[in-house]
């Protein structure tokens, strides 16, 4: 149940007949009402909500705002709504004041929905695809797959709390020019550590793991590959090493937190014979021409401003671009995704606009496609960046940094701001026990209710409903945990529709501060047993509460620190 969202719509339905209760009295003269905003004041003093109808009022009716919000005020009607009071504020403000009893109905909505609170439906059911760190898998995910990875499992998440039918999946590249690549580099390194004096260009892979690959291979299968082509070879070890590069990403991935519903293989566009089906597509539909013995796509034919990109090379061999909008093309088409949602690199900001427009020239609307691009990382130790892994020397990549923090502080420390900020994390804090450390900030305060929960029940003292007295809330402290807890469901939508997780994080910082202002100032275990029982559910509102949204992080929720 969205608290929030009722008493919002009461606030419209109040307003709504109080202007035409104006209107019927010949005080307004007006044809329509326009839409009534609802903000939440900074200032508490200011009310629980406020509407600046007057304001947007002032043109139509050639009047004063604050003459037409005293109008409005002297005409609402407060019956069978949590509405206490209503006052007119600054320049033509209507703030509102609700009944404690609007706090206090949270209790028992949290208690009965469980597990499920915070969930809305505004997704009803819709398909949507998140398509995240899809990793080139010639080597190691680095941090931008770390940062992508964290972003793209918990929007995921987010967006089934919201109502929505969510596939996870990851693009696996496993075709094109970089494979090529890809079987030169470890046909090399094969050569190399079989005595031959060879260099391996610099435009090949260099890492370390491709020589571990070779070696694997050649445990495994011994020199099976000797007396083969420089093709046959390449094909042996590409197929050997991507089947284990694919397997550790899993791992790696697993380790993260993520599980993928779809692994989705670009060579399959290329078997099923899609990539060439789409280029036809456009053929037909006149999104296509020929120069330079290269078929290109007209995306200008689409937006003037984009340049026309190459379909299929003077080679014959299609591009990347032409397997990229194959593949969604797939996605929509084929599989029926009413939304897709990609997680990209701000590097790859150009691509956005060319693939929009392509979906446009397949007939697709463009607007169902939704790209997030996500800004860089940057780790610092101290004051000093942090570029190579203590473990091996080497730049950081997914799992060293997983090595170093855990999974816990990497998923949260990413989704702390939104995907199109640069983020910068400190090691050393996110791995202190300390209250400085957001992650344990907030681990600790569900820890903390825990405690409270544990020691009451080894002295036989177990929640008991019956005897809950919500109306016994009254410090500071318990309403404004109260009014906190009220707000989940409300933050959840707003969140999803704003594809912006990291609204949740924020509400959980904001709800452990107050839990632990709460903890200080309120003792639970109580002479008056009304009023522990009644605390006592207030520590369970807001176990559950920190419990659910460390479950859509994918973080864990200790019950012990």
């Amino acid at each position: 149940m969205n608290l929030v969202k009722i008493a919002k719509q009461q606030i419209q339905d109040v307003v709504q007949n109080a202007i035409k209760s104006c209107i019927d009295k010949g005080i307004f003269e007006l044809d329509s009402i326009p839409d009534i905003m609802i903000e939440k004041p900074k200032e508490k003093s200011h009310g629980d909500f406020a509407t600046n109808i007057a304001m947007e009022l002032t043109r139509k009716l050639k009047k004063n705002p604050r003459e037409i919000a005293n109008g409005i005020v002297n005409a609402i009607d407060l019956s069978n709504t949590f509405i206490e009071k209503v006052e007119v504020a600054g320049p033509g403000f209507i703030n509102f004041f609700f009944k404690k009893d609007w706090l206090y109905k949270v209790v028992d909505v949290i208690l009965s929905e469980g597990d499920d609170y915070g969930k809305v439906n505004i997704g009803n059911g819709k398909k949507v695809m998140v398509e995240f760190v899809s990793a080139n898998p010639t080597g190691p995910m680095h941090m931008g797959n770390a940062r992508g990875g964290a972003l793209g499992d918990c929007l995921a998440n987010l967006l089934k709390w919201a109502g929505y039918n969510v596939t996870k999946e990851f693009y696996v590249n496993d075709a094109g020019n970089q494979i090529e690549k890809f079987g030169q580099s470890l046909e090399i390194r094969y050569r190399q550590l079989k005595g031959e004096n060879i260099v391996l260009p610099e435009d090949c892979y260099h890492g370390e793991d491709i020589i571990e690959r070779v070696k694997e291979y050649l445990d495994e299968h011994g020199d099976d590959l000797e007396n083969l082509s420089s093709d046959e070879r390449r094909k042996k070890l590409v197929d050997f090493a991507l089947k284990r590069n694919i397997l550790l990403m899993k791992e790696h991935l697993r380790k993260y937190g993520i599980e993928y519903d779809v692994w989705f293989h670009e060579s399959s566009l290329y078997e099923s014979g899609e990539v060439f089906e789409t280029i036809e597509d456009l053929k037909s539909r006149g999104y296509t021409y020929e120069k330079d013995g290269a078929l290109w796509f007209a995306a200008s034919k689409i937006d003037k401003s984009l340049k026309d990109e190459v379909l299929i090379r003077a080679n014959g061999i299609p591009t990347y671009f032409a397997a990229d909008i194959a593949y969604h093309r797939n996605k929509f088409e084929k599989r029926g995704f009413d939304i897709v949602i990609d997680i990209w690199g701000a590097d790859h900001h150009g691509h956005v606009a060319r693939m929009k427009a392509a979906m446009k020239a397949l007939g697709i609307d463009p607007e169902k496609l939704i790209v997030i691009l996500m800004q860089l990382v940057r780790l610092v130790r101290g004051k000093e960046v942090v570029r190579m892994s203590k473990r091996t020397g080497k730049a950081i990549t997914l799992i060293d940094l997983i090595d170093e923090i855990g999974k816990d502080a990497a998923r949260f420390m990413f989704n702390t701001k939104s995907a199109d900020t640069h983020i910068e994390i400190d090691l050393d804090l996110v791995t202190q026990q300390t209250l400085d450390n957001p992650v344990f900030y907030v681990q600790y305060a569900h820890a903390r209710t825990c405690g409270i929960i544990r020691a009451l029940s080894e002295e036989g003292i177990v929640l008991d409903k019956s005897k809950i007295k919500v109306e016994l809330l009254q410090q500071e402290e318990e309403l404004e945990l109260l009014k906190k807890l009220l707000e989940l469901p409300e933050e959840i939508e707003m969140a999803a529709r704003n594809l912006d997780v990291s609204r949740v994080t924020k509400y959980l910082l904001d709800l452990a501060s107050m839990f632990h202002a709460f903890y200080n100032a309120c003792r639970v275990k109580n002479e008056n047993e009304e009023l522990m029982f009644t605390r006592l559910s207030l520590v369970e509102c807001v176990r559950i509460v920190i419990n659910n949204m460390l479950r859509l992080l994918g973080v864990d929720a200790p019950e012990k620190m």
